[in-house]
């Protein structure tokens, strides 16, 4: 996901490039002189800028290094502005700079940070994102479909944009994302599974997210092939665990009847056995009645769907959630194990 997330950047990352380059310059060329340095540093006092983060360069085909940069040099606007003032080498050296069209980059313009600026804004949603989902000392396969919805959405929302730059970088970017997640039927299921499995959404954020990103009658046509895919799922863990693949809810239906020999028990005549076993066939006729009526016949994966959604407070722990509810939900907790 993360690598996919690079791609899509990457391409809208093409359309701001003449003002990221600019800046890339002016990094560059500061940090490439000691006594750069130290002028740049005079100019940062004059205008009282305290930030103590260090000027970095990136390493262009990696945008999460160009977002860092771009960050971090915006924060340093006015100390650049009055550099270019005491070293007109800087504006030669960004004048003359070679862009990927092939044309001069050109001098550095109070508009190039003021679209700098916005595209530092926009990526900082991919970048947070790419954070979150590459982590590995917590579960990330719970939010990884609610989180493509979110780069979505903003994508929608910016190719609405009256800024010339974003809209451009974000149609360019949105084919790219189509190409990955435009079509469900392409999607792994489980990516949708690992969702209804966070007890803090299940099918209400799940519906809410295929509607947001494929309409809704395409929403709902995927939500009942994902929840016929997971009871499906669900009756194959049933008969691994030597079940018929129902797993009824309750642990203690089906308890075995007290031997006629155990302590206590009334040894039995032929009549007795007779009408016991008689009764014994009768109940279990009036439990098949029962069960077929809908009677307490809920499966582990009808009980959890029907329950009340978590609420969603930071640091919520998915699998602590699932060890202490595992003794309610066992085929449902080894399950979610094996998928995240």
């Amino acid at each position: 996901m993360a690598h996919i997330i690079n791609l899509v950047v990457q391409d809208g990352l093409r359309e701001g490039s003449v003002s990221v380059e600019r800046i890339r310059q002016a990094v560059r060329y500061i940090r490439q002189s000691p006594a750069r340095w130290k002028k740049f540093k005079e100019c940062c006092d004059l205008d009282r800028i305290t930030s103590k983060k260090s000027l970095c360069l990136d390493v262009p085909t990696r945008w999460n290094s160009t977002y860092l940069m771009l960050k971090v040099a915006t924060v340093y606007e006015e100390a650049f502005t009055k550099y270019c003032d005491i070293d007109y080498g800087l504006m030669s050296c960004i004048a003359n700079c070679i862009c990927e069209d092939g044309q001069p980059a050109g001098p550095l313009l109070s508009t190039d940070w003021d679209s700098v600026r916005r595209i530092v804004k926009f990526l900082e949603i991919f970048y947070e994102l790419t954070l979150k989902v590459s982590g590995t000392l917590y579960i990330t396969s719970n939010v990884h479909f609610l989180e493509i919805c979110v780069v979505g959405s903003s994508l929608k929302e910016l190719m609405q944009s009256e800024d010339a730059t974003l809209k451009e970088m974000a149609n360019n970017m949105k084919e790219k994302f189509d190409k990955y997640w435009g079509d469900p039927q392409k999607m792994n299921k489980m990516i949708f599974i690992s969702c209804v499995f966070d007890p803090r959404h299940k099918f209400q954020s799940l519906s809410f997210a295929l509607a947001a990103m494929f309409g809704e009658t395409i929403g709902v046509k995927i939500q009942i092939e994902v929840k016929t895919y997971m009871e499906s799922l669900f009756n194959v863990y049933g008969k691994k665990n030597g079940g018929s693949g129902s797993f009824p809810y309750s642990p203690s239906s089906g308890s075995c009847p007290s031997s006629p020999s155990s302590p206590g028990s009334c040894p039995s005549s032929p009549t007795s056995s007779t009408s016991s076993s008689s009764l014994s066939k009768f109940m279990l006729d009036l439990k098949k009645h029962k069960k077929g009526e809908g009677i307490d016949s809920k499966t582990e994966l009808d009980k959890y769907l029907s329950e009340d959604i978590e609420e969603d407070f930071e640091n919520f722990k998915i699998l602590g959630w699932w060890k202490l509810n595992s003794p309610r939900f066992p085929a449902l907790a080894e399950m979610e194990f094996i998928d995240t």
